[in-house]
Order: structure tokens, then sequence, then C-alpha cells
């Protein structure tokens, strides 16, 4: 068993991996993350590169980066990510895992691409309840903060917060505890999938409407 981990940089995907740590020890071989090759930051999170790369090293694990162009049509994302796959599958690996909760869409849809490719598709973290696994997350020792707020979903002053019990308990109750319908993304920089923690600076407040990210910088 060969596991490749889609890994946003965010706290779903690294409790995977904790998750399949733990299920499969030593089975996960590489982190696979799309980055906006425009900003060389990863796709929807805002996250620097180098945040990245250190969260990889943390991990003890390779990074293979799948660089997509900004704005990125389906159709060019798909065939990027078909090569990926095909190559992963070169190199035998044997399964493709997700940091999904509950989103039963995008789970078919992985599903459906992954159907025939030679990767078995894993969905460690599903179904459990996020207010559980929010929690869970928190006393299990993650570190992370908010690397980007939805503003439609939350107010811009969440932005930088730790995500802890203390946000969890002044999240507004519309909005999913893990932030999984995307009112808001993570950057992980501690935990029990991690060798190390990260020395993770917070840099200035950006906005894009009706997005606000922080830039989080490795202060390594």
């Amino acid at each position: 068993m060969k596991i490749l981990l889609s890994w946003s940089s965010g706290k779903d995907s690294a409790w995977a991996l904790h998750i399949l740590n733990q299920q499969y020890p030593g089975a996960v071989a590489e982190l696979l993350t799309t980055v906006n090759e425009a900003m060389d930051r990863v796709a929807m999170y805002g996250v620097r590169r180098s945040v990245l790369e250190a969260q990889a090293r943390a991990a003890g694990l390779p990074l293979h980066v799948v660089h997509i162009p900004h704005p990125c049509p389906n159709e060019i994302y798909e065939a990027q990510m078909r090569a990926a796959v095909a190559d992963a599958c070169d190199r035998g690996f044997t399964h493709a895992a997700f940091g999904d909760l509950f989103l039963e869409d995008v789970r078919r849809y992985r599903e459906d691409r992954l159907a025939g490719s030679g990767l078995e598709p894993l969905f460690p973290v599903w179904g459990i309840p996020t207010g559980q696994l929010a929690r869970d997350m928190v006393d299990g020792g993650l570190k992370a903060r908010l690397a980007c707020v939805d503003t439609r979903s939350l107010d811009a002053r969440f932005i930088g917060r730790e995500f802890d019990r203390a946000l969890l308990d002044e999240l507004p109750d519309a909005v999913d505890p893990c932030g999984e319908r995307g009112e808001f993304h993570s950057c992980v920089y501690g935990g029990p999938m991690f060798s190390h923690p990260l020395a993770l600076d917070t840099g200035a407040t950006h906005t894009v409407a009706p997005y606000v990210w922080c830039d989080l910088i490795d202060g390594a």
C-alpha cells in the first residue's frame, strides 16, 4: 500500500495524515498540492510555497507540486491532475487520500476522476461530525491559524486567528466548525503529524472580495 495524500496546507488534510499514519503506518509516501503559478501560493488558501515546503519537511514527506495557471479553466486543472495521477501510478502508488468531510458532490467528483486510474480513493476523516472533529483536532494537539475567510459567511476579524476552542465557541451557528463549505481555510503549523512545529509569523492582511487572507510566513 502506497498512499498519495492530497495536501491543502490546512487542518483537514493534516488530520487525515495523522489518521492514516495511525491506520497504515508508513504507507503515506507523498503529499500532492496545487499551487497557483502566478502567485506561487497554495490554490484557494493563499499559503506561501515556503510554508508549504516547511510543512512537508515537518511531516517527513516529499512534496509533489502541481502548478496551475490563474485563472485556471477546469479543463486545464483536470488535465494537470490526470498527469499527476498517471505519474503516481507509474511510481507505484496504489491509493489517493483526501481530507473531505461531508460534501457528497466533492467526494463523487474525486471518485469519478479516479475510476479506472489505478489509484483507489481513501477518505480517512469522512463522516465524522464536524463539531466533534474540530474539537478532536484541537484536543489532539493540532495547531493552525485561519489563513483565508469568506466574508459572506464569517467576519474578517477571524482572519489569522488560532483554530482553538475559543474560536470554535465564537463561530456563528451557520458556519461549519471545520469550514467545510468554504467559510474559512486554515494553515497548519503543528500537531501529531509533524516532527516539529513551524515558526509561523503573521504578515499583512489582503482583500480580494469577498475573501480576506492573511500572509503567513515561515519564520524559521
